[in-house]
């Protein structure tokens, strides 16, 4: 029941990243609300997730994980309920930047927890219900948000999909206090104040501008935050490895990337990721204003993908142990198989898309996501210490979510500043093209992973 918990905890942020994309529509028209204001709906959650998801972890080794995560999944019910009856898009926008910042202090406290509290076989099993929950959660979102939506539940219409949080949340906490471990790390350290800064600076200069860019025009505050983020982005490394040499614990410490398996496992997460999310968004915008199907219907088309991502994770842990990790290899080709499959049905069947084209495509696709995603998770984690399970998460789910933001962003973009050009069949298939090269970008990082995973023991 402790799993089932966290791992209900680990879906909800996920969810709601997903969940408002086919809301969107809806929200602008009730609340007046321009693109740019609607993008900062998605940014303002997005970034700040991001950018507090390290601190999160530090702060759960520190004080219980136990605690943070059910102060985190409070403050993600009391926020969905603000998100849900907001009266105007600004207080929305306010909402959703409070509800990624508690989705901040719940998350990283899943992962520490399974990687401090279990070892072997239970960790391998954790991680791949983990790694399918991830993966189901972030297209169940755009599912359910179609759904919600389309139903209208007592007259709700959008604000239902933040809404349906607040009892899902509360049964959280009732499960929580009583089958949730508590751990914490045996030396606690103290909270980074410079480094934090620093991190939060250096995010918020690279996925500000990228988030809010096309909605706006690209004004000059854009490009100098662009222009900026190397240089904060060498700060951060500088005062950490700075404060790392002196025997402080700096928020992310330089030494933790000497893990082969953490740092190549991070490098080949961020592509994996930027394409995952830009499919996700593109394919949403495709369907409901290129095929003209309504929410339910594009939400529909998805379903394949999310039943075989689901069966196909349980399965990871098998796998891993008899093929090591060329399963992730493996699933990349299948994921590229998958992608070019999709293609081909926009090629030939645009504009009557729907589930029965589409699905081989994203079946296959779904099923090579199911082979990366939760063995990624397992690998950039096994070596990391239990004591420092709290920032190895936070670190790798800041990373997930920085990529994600990306996806949307860059494959977003360039989605729609084709669409006038080439229309929007061409435009959706030169993107999934584009998205084809990401893939491959992914099997080549694949083979650089260590051949099998060293996992840490629990304490």
């Amino acid at each position: 029941m402790g799993l089932f918990t966290v791992l209900l905890g680990a879906a909800l942020p996920l969810i709601d990243f997903f969940i408002v994309n086919v809301a969107l529509p809806t929200i602008g028209r009730d609340l007046a609300a321009g693109a740019a204001v609607l993008e900062l709906v998605v940014a303002g959650y997005g970034v700040s997730y991001a950018v507090l998801l390290v601190l999160g972890g530090r702060l759960g080794d520190m004080l219980g994980r136990r605690r943070l995560f059910l102060v985190g999944m409070a403050a993600f019910g009391i926020t969905s309920l603000a998100c849900g009856i907001a009266p105007n898009a600004w207080s929305l926008v306010a909402a959703r930047v409070a509800q990624g910042a508690a989705a901040a202090l719940m998350l990283p406290q899943v992962l520490a927890t399974i990687q401090a509290a279990t070892t072997g076989t239970r960790r391998a099993r954790a991680m791949g219900l983990y790694g399918a929950t991830a993966g189901l959660s972030m297209v169940a979102g755009q599912i359910l948000g179609g759904v919600l939506v389309a139903w209208d539940i007592a007259g709700t219409g959008w604000r239902s999909v933040f809404l349906v949080n607040v009892p899902v949340v509360l049964a959280g906490l009732f499960l929580g206090a009583r089958a949730v471990p508590e751990t914490r790390s045996q030396r606690p350290e103290p909270v980074d104040v410079a480094g934090t800064l620093l991190l939060a600076t250096t995010l918020l200069t690279l996925l500000a501008p990228l988030t809010e860019g096309r909605a706006t025009g690209w004004p000059l505050w854009t490009w100098l935050s662009l222009a900026a983020f190397p240089f904060s982005a060498y700060a951060f490394y500088r005062v950490e490895l700075r404060a790392d040499r002196k025997g402080r614990t700096p928020l992310v410490p330089p030494s933790l990337f000497r893990l082969l398996s953490l740092r190549r496992g991070l490098v080949m997460i961020v592509p994996f990721s930027i394409g995952f999310s830009g499919f996700m968004f593109v394919i949403a915008v495709a369907l409901q204003q290129g095929a003209r199907l309504g929410p339910v219907s594009a939400g529909l088309t998805l379903v394949p993908m999310a039943v075989v991502f689901f069966a196909a994770s349980l399965a990871g842990p098998r796998f891993v142990a008899r093929y090591g990790t060329r399963v992730v290899t493996a699933g990349g080709l299948v994921q590229g198989l998958g992608v070019a499959l999709i293609a081909l049905a926009t090629w030939r069947d645009w504009p009557h898309l729907g589930v029965l084209p589409l699905m081989p495509g994203v079946a296959v696709a779904g099923l090579g996501q199911a082979l990366q995603l939760p063995v990624l998770f397992r690998i950039i984690l096994s070596e990391v210490p239990a004591a420092r399970a709290g920032v190895g998460g936070g670190v790798m789910i800041t990373t997930q979510q920085s990529a994600l933001a990306l996806g949307v962003a860059t494959l977003g973009s360039l989605f729609l500043g084709l669409v006038p050009a080439l229309g929007m069949r061409d435009a959706l298939v030169t993107t999934l093209l584009v998205q084809l090269a990401g893939i491959a970008l992914t099997v080549l990082l694949s083979l650089r992973l260590p051949r099998r995973i060293l996992e840490q023991a629990a304490p």
